[in-house]
């Protein structure tokens, strides 16, 4: 474990895919997050080269998530953040958990920073 796990600056998080995406404008629209604030948060991420994940939450309270996939694109997800998982290992097992029916899902990662 690392320094930045071990001080809490990342949270894992499983998430199950609903749409893939050339864009992460593209992803979180698709999720319906209004697109003036998905190019907000998408420009907020992009602060360091680690923005491989935007998380929003929607009205409602849904928390979704755009997630860079292996193939460079991005995957709409609805994301399950709320345990705060601290480790990759205990967000994979929650993931298997959840995954049915032959559908997909990524661990994401939310860098937790100052503003």
């Amino acid at each position: 474990m690392n320094s930045s796990e071990e001080s809490g600056e990342h949270c894992f998080f499983p998430a199950i895919v609903c749409f893939e995406c050339d864009s992460p404008i593209d992803a979180l629209v698709a999720l319906c997050v209004p697109r003036e604030e998905a190019m907000d948060l998408v420009a907020a991420s992009w602060r360091s080269d680690e923005s491989g994940c935007v998380v929003a939450t929607v009205d409602g309270g849904r928390t979704v998530a755009a997630i860079r996939t292996p193939e460079g694109r991005w995957a709409a997800c609805n994301a399950f953040p709320g345990a705060g998982i601290s480790t990759w290992p205990e967000a994979e097992r929650q993931l298997q958990k959840l995954l049915k029916r032959g559908r997909r899902g990524y661990v994401g990662v939310q860098i937790n920073r100052p503003l």
